[in-house]
């Protein structure tokens, strides 16, 4: 089922027409940004009406329309537009760029290329398109602020010799008091599940690999770049791949990584330890099986009858969690010990994450905050070293733009703009690592008041 719901923009001959495809929360920004370019007819597509209603105020078409079930109806839309930018989770991709292909459509994402999307990279050439991707915040606005960085100390003759990347999408510092100090303003499942990848990072020139399934929980170290904050982080990823990447080979020690509040990591470890963190489906949480609470299901999980008793229960969670104090008083503050009902969901991650969207949820005039921290160490050919740190914030507005939506939804909509004005003009599967596209999109977030700030010792 697709019907237009709002046919506010004006139709004609000349206009260039803009696809957007989810309303999401980060959608917002890139919309009115490119809703107020010139001969520009924007249209967004969306499979839930609610979001769709929170564009009645913009001069925009909207479209109702589930991609995944109606596959003829995105093929018929996307076949009438000059750029599709999609917006939607990383799987629904390459999907979207294989119909781009087909109608030499151009077309922008904001994450990062997945390997079915590198494999389209030919196809993309031959069909003389642009499909640009990883222009968001992380990816996006970390690879412009490194490259920018390094080009400018290779230009002067210097050489990189580490790179140190942190970013973070937080709660701000007066709305961090939750058990996890941290909150979500989207599914949090890919956060749940990133605590469960590998990693892979360069120190010292030897590669270290850190295992999947809750060793990246075991690599975390405190961060001290940001006085007055109590961060910490973990390795992002494959931060190796960024040598050849960035194009940074006389580097000894590369790595990315992912900043939370001092704390996250020892309570996910024990909300893991817990077995809650699991994906695969599990019988007792299976949607039409009989309702339980939560005290209901961590019985089952020691095998205990659900009216165990809760200092018991309590006794039995203090061991499985490695006897910390920490972890038990966060999991009972969770909620998870309690006589409520449980949404199940199939899996216990997702049935978590389905409980910790709405427990964790941003309260109205909370805001969120982007944390990024580049740490870039430089020897000169005299032998003499410098450290180049480059520090990006930014908060979100109360009641207004989420610092996520903003950072996320500007970025894509600047590069979006651009592929429209053929100032890009590279054809394939691109990420923003050339200088003729992240200048000009620093340039563009600059003015948008998305600064960062550069400081240089000398080390």
């Amino acid at each position: 089922m697709s019907h237009n719901s709002s046919q506010k923009a004006q139709r004609h001959p000349k206009n260039r027409r803009v696809l957007i495809l989810g309303a999401g929360y980060v959608s917002l920004p890139a919309v009115e940004y490119l809703a107020k370019g010139q001969n520009t007819e924007v249209t967004v597509a969306s499979q839930l009406q609610s979001e769709l209603d929170n564009l009645q105020k913009l001069n925009v078409n909207t479209t109702l329309i589930d991609v995944q079930r109606n596959y003829e109806e995105l093929e018929k839309l996307i076949s009438q537009q000059d750029i599709v930018v999609s917006l939607l989770p990383y799987v629904f991709h390459p999907d979207v760029a294989k119909l781009c292909i087909k109608f030499k459509k151009n077309m922008v994402t904001a994450s990062y290329i997945s390997p079915a999307m590198r494999e389209l990279d030919a196809a993309a050439k031959e069909a003389g398109i642009t499909i640009m991707n990883e222009v968001g915040v992380d990816p996006g606005i970390d690879h412009m602020l490194a490259m920018e960085c390094f080009d400018k100390i290779k230009n002067a003759g210097g050489k990189i010799s580490s790179f140190e990347s942190w970013c973070g999408g937080l709660p701000a510092l007066e709305n961090s008091n939750t058990p996890l100090r941290y909150k979500f303003s989207w599914y949090p499942r890919g956060v749940l599940m990133n605590c469960l990848s590998g990693a892979k990072y360069l120190k010292d020139n030897c590669v270290v690999e850190i295992p999947g399934n809750g060793g990246l929980l075991d690599a975390v170290q405190d961060l001290d770049f940001m006085p007055g904050f109590d961060f910490e982080g973990f390795p992002n990823g494959d931060s190796t791949m960024y040598i050849d990447e960035y194009n940074i080979q006389s580097a000894k020690s590369v790595i990315r990584g992912t900043i939370r509040y001092r704390g996250f990591s020892h309570i996910m470890q024990g909300i893991m330890q817990l077995g809650l963190l699991n994906p695969e489906q599990v019988a007792n949480l299976h949607p039409n099986g009989p309702m339980t609470t939560w005290k209901g299901y961590m019985c089952e999980l020691f095998d205990k009858s659900p009216d165990l008793y809760e200092d018991s229960l309590k006794d039995l969670v203090f061991e499985k969690v490695g006897r910390s104090e920490r972890r038990l008083k966060a999991i009972e503050d969770l909620g998870l010990l309690e006589e409520v009902p449980i949404d199940k969901k199939g899996s216990p991650i997702d049935t978590l994450s389905n409980y910790l969207s709405k427990k964790l949820a941003f309260a109205p005039g909370e805001k969120d905050m982007i944390v990024m921290h580049h740490n870039v160490r430089v020897t000169w050919p005299d032998k003499s070293q410098e450290k180049r740190v480059i520090n990006f914030v930014c908060y979100g507005e109360e009641n207004g733009y989420s610092a996520m939506a903003k950072t996320v939804g500007l970025t894509t909509a600047i590069a979006t703009k651009m592929v429209l004005d053929g100032e890009i003009q590279r054809r394939g599967v691109l990420a923003p690592l050339t200088m003729d596209i992240y200048q000009p999109i620093l340039s563009r977030l600059r003015s948008e008041g998305l600064l960062a700030e550069e400081e240089i010792k000398s080390s």
